[in-house]
């Protein structure tokens, strides 16, 4: 678990440089899950220290952070999909057990939907609310491969796994077009490996140039955004990542 004290700050970034927004959160904590764009923006759940987990949930609108109604079920480690208004949130860790519960946040409140089929925490999360998807994580034993894909009632295990098993990545895109990279895994360690699904399989592609885990994602399938992350040490690191035609793959290192 990340040391204490957590942070409440909130930061923006512009295609080139970061700014610190005037608006923090307004509860402290890590391992949240987020949702939504820059000026319309979700944050729920995460992990507080002690006593330990959260549902607190967070509205941005661009300037400042509003408190919205709790998650049904407090949990750290979740992962998040959709706009502000329509998110769907799955996994995550309750310290313990590790969670296969989703619920569907409106706008106003969440609501208990159909649970993914393997529980797990620290995962890689796509897409919107009826078309989201999931992928590796730690199911309380070991880190998984397993990915399933969520239409808006139920969850199906897709037939393509994650090449590298490993949690706490990064994820961006669309339930049909998604990037995972870096994460952790037994061995050996901390990752930069990059991977695109394509709705039906994953495949390996150009890595991060900084291993770490626990890092931020946003973004679309050809043109994403890492940031932050633990190397270990707690690194500050930007790095995009750019399909240009069909076969040009790169990796630019901003800050």
């Amino acid at each position: 678990m990340l040391l204490l004290p957590y942070s409440t700050a909130t930061e923006e970034y512009d295609g080139t440089n970061w700014a610190t927004s005037p608006g923090s959160l307004n509860t402290a904590r890590s391992l949240l899950a987020g949702a939504g764009t820059q000026t319309a923006g979700l944050g729920f759940g995460g992990y507080l220290g002690v006593p330990g987990n959260t549902g607190a949930t967070e509205e941005y609108d661009g300037n400042s952070w509003t408190n919205s109604n709790s998650m049904i079920t407090a949990r750290y480690g979740l992962g998040g999909a959709g706009i502000q208004t329509a998110v769907v949130a799955f996994g995550g860790t309750q310290d313990p057990p590790v969670l296969a519960s989703t619920e569907e946040y409106d706008g106003t409140s969440w609501t208990s939907v159909n649970s993914m089929n393997t529980a797990r925490s620290r995962l890689a999360s796509a897409g919107i609310q009826t078309a989201a998807l999931a992928a590796g994580g730690n199911n309380g034993t070991t880190v998984i491969t397993a990915t399933e894909e969520y239409d808006g009632t139920s969850w199906v295990t897709s037939p393509g796994s994650l090449n590298t098993a490993r949690s706490a990545m990064a994820s961006a895109g669309t339930q049909t077009a998604a990037l995972a990279f870096g994460g952790s895994d037994p061995a050996p360690g901390f990752l930069t490996a990059t991977e695109q699904y394509d709705g039906t399989s994953w495949t390996s592609t150009t890595s991060m140039s900084t291993a770490r885990y626990l890092l931020g994602g946003a973004g679309t399938q050809p043109s994403a955004l890492a940031f932050g992350g633990n190397a270990p040490p707690i690194s500050a690191a930007t790095e995009e990542f750019t399909i240009t035609g069909t076969a040009g793959i790169k990796t630019v290192t901003v800050s």
